[in-house]
């Protein structure tokens, strides 16, 4: 099995090949390195890269394969973190020049803890813009990332390193977050798979004042990997004190189900937004699969008034809370645009946030009552393909309105995916979004695997694959 071979298994694949002693985990990693190696100088998509330490893990790994003893559901699979959360022996900066690196760095968050006790490598962190708080992958610590497909384009953000690493074969799992779309934006710019889990199913530390908005999860090229994903993160950890009762779902093992038994609503402007045309036809096309698979699907016009002012009301107290101890030292080697967002929430009161605390609820209470009818509901996932990476946002886009769709599911918490659903005419990838009741992770995997299986999508390989090939040629 050559290299551009072992790149591209899954994590699935790769522990049936340590099972059958055809690949090992020191292989696997090795060739997830060299290929880091490569395409990093091209795609900006890790801020650390640590060879020595994912080696040793790989190679401890190897050991217990040997032993016919690995000691968890991902022994010996590479995985990247987002320099968002926190990594046992590795800074994480946040893309930003006013974290102190010299710390002692002595803790695991949640996730990495678990994915560390079920063996997997660790072997980079994966670039954010400063505090993952643009839509875009750009920072003053790192600079700019760049999507697989085309390289003059962005792969999106927050988490648009993970999504630029998975696309292009560095890894089959990355760790990310998702506070506003930072998950499903870049898996649909970087045509991979991301999932969003629902609110208090994984658990979140060191706290963060963008807690309740946020979730962290997979983004994989297969649902099978991030279901697998799940099965690991989604457990106990005693420092969050929000954490849902452990349910002992194994996702990994109950993706198959019946779409024949799914009323699902399409909606092709969620609340009334303007979408692409090469975008609202994929997307649509990708809604009707459902149909063809036996699910009721019914199109559904406005769903609500876009909830962006109580968004940016709710946020722009966390903001003020957030940054509270800044000043001008800081402000000066900070992104200008973060730093205006900072200032601009000094006026923000409590009225104004509990106020949006209360819109944000009957958004809530209206999506329950929504989901009473329909199982699940289909949206694009951003109005766009991706765009020019020396953009914040598409030309002629004013805020967020180019990507209206994600944002409002964290404000509700409900478990949301995005999965590539087809290219535009050039290229580019496009994501349909499955969003699902409140707490029903297990139902929005299961429709993400039905659709993958009814649309395979991950034989298409982007244009800096092709490169390394020729390199080998």
């Amino acid at each position: 099995m050559n290299g551009d071979d072992v790149a591209w298994l899954s994590a699935v694949e790769l522990l049936a090949a340590y099972r059958a002693r055809a690949l090992s985990p020191v292989e696997a990693t090795q060739v997830v390195l060299e290929r880091a190696g490569k395409l990093n100088p091209v795609l900006n998509a890790f801020c650390l890269i640590d060879p020595e330490a994912a080696l040793a893990s790989a190679r401890a790994s190897e050991a217990r394969w040997r032993r016919g003893e690995p000691i968890g559901l991902v022994d010996g699979v590479p995985v990247s973190v987002k320099d968002i959360i926190v990594t046992r022996g590795w800074p994480t900066l946040r893309g930003s020049r006013t974290v102190d690196p010299n710390q002692p760095w002595d803790e695991d968050g949640p996730s990495v803890a678990r994915l560390r006790e079920h063996g997997a490598v660790l072997f980079g962190k994966t670039t954010t813009p400063e505090f993952a708080a643009k839509a875009v992958t750009r920072s003053p610590l790192t600079g700019t990332t760049f999507n697989p497909w085309d390289t003059s384009r962005t792969p999106g953000g927050s988490s648009g390193g993970a999504g630029a690493a998975v696309a292009a074969g560095i890894g089959p799992m990355a760790l990310a977050t998702d506070a506003g779309g930072s998950i499903r934006l870049p898996a649909s710019f970087s045509g991979v798979f991301g999932h969003k889990p629902g609110g208090g199913r994984v658990p979140m530390y060191p706290p963060t004042p963008y807690a309740t908005l946020a979730g962290f999860g997979p983004m994989t090229r297969t649902v099978g990997d991030a279901a697998l994903m799940m099965s690991v993160i989604a457990a106990f950890d005693p420092r969050e004190w929000g954490i849902l009762p452990p349910d002992g779902t194994r996702y990994h093992e109950q993706l198959e189900a019946d779409p024949g038994a799914w009323r699902i609503a399409w909606s092709p402007t969620l609340c009334g937004a303007i979408v692409d045309p090469e975008v609202a036809a994929l997307t649509e096309r990708a809604a009707l699969a459902f149909a063809e698979m036996g699910a009721t699907v019914e199109t559904v016009g406005k769903l609500f008034d876009d909830p962006l002012p109580t968004m940016e009301k709710f946020q722009k107290g966390l903001t003020r809370f957030a940054f509270r101890g800044m000043g001008e030292q800081q402000f000066a080697i900070m992104d200008p645009d973060l730093v205006a967002t900072i200032r601009a929430s000094q006026d923000a009161s409590v009225v104004d946030h509990l106020e949006a605390e209360m819109e944000r609820a009957a958004l809530g209470r209206r999506m329950i009552a929504f989901h009473q009818t329909y199982d699940l509901l289909l949206t694009p996932t951003v109005g766009v393909p991706p765009f020019s990476a020396d953009l914040d946002r598409p030309e002629g886009a004013v805020g967020r309105s180019w990507y209206p769709f994600t944002y409002p599911f964290n404000l509700t918490r409900q478990p949301a995916a995005s999965v590539p659903c087809g290219f535009t005419a050039d290229g580019l990838p496009v994501g349909l979004q499955i969003v699902g009741p409140p707490h029903r992770d297990l139902l929005v995997l299961q429709a993400s695997y039905a659709f993958e299986q009814a649309r395979p999508w991950r034989d298409r390989r982007p244009a800096v694959a092709e490169r390394i090939r020729g390199d080998r040629s």
